[in-house]
């Protein structure tokens, strides 16, 4: 097996969800131990998406108008939309840990600090939440609302694809259209909303290079 190497980071612009799933796996099925492993950043249109064994309850009034996506992630019902940063995360956990394999527990524990640590840059306190994958306020008008969702899928081999989205600057409607995440009234929140003036395309390479360098290390 190859020695770890830096993740190549891609930028795939917009594109449209369903291309762009069928894509993760059809790359997932591909590689191979030499593979280089990816993160690929996106903008999608309006799209609601679901985990396994999500609950479509949890789609409200007037998420009729929006598509709906089954996919094979964990997690419940989350949005993606223009404004928003999304990560895919193609891994070979096997190979990014010194000695051994990288757990999902301690990847997500990466992944979230890496958000953490980006909203800093923009002096916003992000924080974890006991059971909750993503990203909260940590205080504030806003405390307890959710900038940032996490979503992975984990293959036998040790192989990850899905990822994160993280919401910079957005029409944010269609989260009361939803429980998310499966959390009724959950309050879903952007940088925006909480004063962070903030170029997508800028938060977008910003978070790419911090999972990079988190990934890369001990943190």
């Amino acid at each position: 097996m190859t020695s770890p190497t830096f993740p190549e980071i891609k930028h795939l612009g917009q594109a449209d969800y369903d291309s762009t799933f069928a894509a993760m796996r059809a790359f997932t099925d591909a590689r191979t131990p030499d593979s280089r492993d990816e993160l690929w950043i996106v903008e999608h249109a309006p799209v609601y998406t679901l985990g396994l064994g999500a609950d479509r309850g949890h789609l409200l009034a007037g998420a009729t108008e929006i598509p709906v996506v089954q996919t094979d992630r964990g997690g419940e019902v989350t949005y993606h939309g223009p404004g928003q940063v999304v990560i895919y995360l193609l891994m070979d956990l096997r190979r990014n840990k010194p000695g051994g394999k990288l757990y999902a527990r301690q990847f997500v524990h990466k992944i979230e600090q890496a958000i953490i640590n980006v909203l800093q840059a923009y002096n916003l306190v992000g924080e974890r939440v006991e059971g909750a994958p993503g990203i909260y306020m940590a205080g504030g008008d806003h405390k307890g609302a959710k900038i940032a969702a996490l979503g992975l899928k984990v293959r036998g081999n040790g192989c990850t694809y899905h990822g994160l989205s993280l919401n910079v600057a957005m029409d944010l409607a269609p989260f009361s259209w939803i429980n998310p995440c499966g959390y009724a009234g959950l309050e879903t929140v952007d940088m925006r909303t909480v004063g962070a003036q903030a170029k997508l395309s800028d938060v977008q390479q910003q978070l790419a290079e911090e999972l990079v360098r988190v990934l890369a290390t001990n943190e």
